[in-house]
């Protein structure tokens, strides 16, 4: 326990105890550094991270980030290895399905995502139709397939990553607000705390997701980023579906997948327009309008589904960035280190996030030529030089 006002020293402070915060400091200890404190306002994984849809795919038209997908499954694939523990990862796999205007897109991307590793592969009508029966193909003009796909468990994963961080030696502090940072000329010296603590560091991570905007804006550092609230509906779907894969659906705009309960887990791919939110202040429930959404994208393209019902909703908040990808990069303050706006991607790159943070942290190089420190750098909004697929879908370019 730490007086008030009192001091406390880290190489490396990270804000932030969600998903991304927790992989830093886990990749941090990959490394041998291990003298971490992580502060975390509320619980570990407690923010937005438990309101993740926890899809795991690699259909990304952004090389370097479908790299960062790829690399995550090989984690995921080997997490009771690597932590000992189910993080919640169901191998069920991804398949993704797109109309005649976007077949063309569609293999070019999947092409690009072969060369950094992905394994993906284009399949027929019939064989999605044995994999979803009850599923309505005939607008689609071609899917691909990504056998290793799946969903995952974000809050499970944080605590698997903040677990294995603190027996390696990190420090991970709860229940523990970070107020600003400690601002020496033009580099980051620590951070203070709301009971009056300082903390001196080398390196200060800024891991805050949706509140990242406002605690740096102080600085005169702007990481342009709206938050948007995402509706998810759980849908009881009537009958046993076994073992059916995620599916996104980029004619209708709508992805589901299983869940370990039986149910169906929907989400709106329709992101063109966002629902700005305060993620201290908005409604943490799926609406009436989103659930007449649900039922009529559902029935549009699961007729075959014998009694659908509705059995939970929720909300969450997106950090988005103008080009819907993440910020990883060191920041305009030397010593300073950003990570945010993961734009709906956080939870199956997140452990590529934890060790690009921790080669920008160790070297200031990412250490992986798949994924250059260069694609994710903040200065890239300020140089209006986006961050964007070379394979845009028509009408869901947002996410993919």
């Amino acid at each position: 326990m730490t007086a008030s006002g009192a001091a406390l020293t880290a190489s490396v402070v990270i804000v932030g105890g969600g998903l991304e915060g927790t992989a830093a400091a886990w990749a941090l200890a990959e490394r041998g550094v291990t003298d971490v404190l992580v502060c975390e306002r509320g619980t570990v994984g407690g923010g937005m991270t438990g309101k993740s849809s926890g899809i795991v795919r690699c259909h990304y038209g952004v090389s370097s980030l479908a790299a960062m997908a790829a690399t995550g499954l090989e984690v995921f694939e080997k997490a009771e290895e690597i932590f000992g523990t189910d993080i919640g990862f169901r191998q069920t796999g991804y398949v993704v399905g797109v109309g005649p205007e976007n077949a063309d897109a569609m293999r070019a991307s999947m092409a690009a995502q072969r060369a950094v590793g992905v394994q993906t592969e284009e399949i027929g009508a019939d064989e999605v139709a044995t994999m979803w029966p009850t599923a309505d193909l005939s607008p689609f003009a071609a899917f691909g397939w990504e056998e290793r796909g799946g969903y995952g468990d974000a809050y499970q994963t944080a605590q698997a990553f903040a677990a294995s961080a603190r027996a390696a030696g990190a420090r991970i502090r709860q229940g523990t607000e970070v107020t600003g940072l400690i601002v020496d000329g033009e580099k980051a010296t620590g951070v203070t705390l709301a009971d009056g603590t300082s903390v001196h560091a080398d390196t200060v991570v800024v891991a805050t997701g949706a509140w990242t905007r406002p605690f740096l804006a102080r600085y005169g550092i702007d990481v342009p980023i709206e938050v948007h609230r995402e509706q998810i509906v759980m849908i009881d779907p009537g009958e046993d579906l076994g073992d059916v894969p995620v599916f996104s659906d980029l004619v209708t705009l709508q992805y589901v997948r299983p869940d370990v309960r039986g149910e169906i887990l929907f989400g709106n791919s329709d992101l063109a327009r966002l629902d700005l939110a305060d993620p201290d202040d908005y409604l943490n429930r799926a609406d009436a309008a989103f659930e007449e959404l649900t039922a009529e994208k559902v029935g549009t393209r699961f007729p075959g589904l014998p009694n659908p019902s509705i059995s939970a909703g929720y909300a969450g908040c997106y950090d988005v960035t103008p080009d819907w990808n993440p910020v990883i990069s060191a920041g305009p303050l030397d010593g300073l280190v950003i990570a945010a706006g993961f734009s709906g991607h956080g939870f199956k790159i997140s452990p590529a996030v934890g060790r690009l943070v921790a080669d920008l942290v160790t070297t200031g190089r990412s250490t992986d030529p798949r994924i250059p420190e260069t694609d994710f750098r903040l200065s890239r909004f300020a140089e209006g030089d986006l961050l964007t697929t070379r394979f845009p879908y028509a009408g869901a370019g947002e996410m993919r």
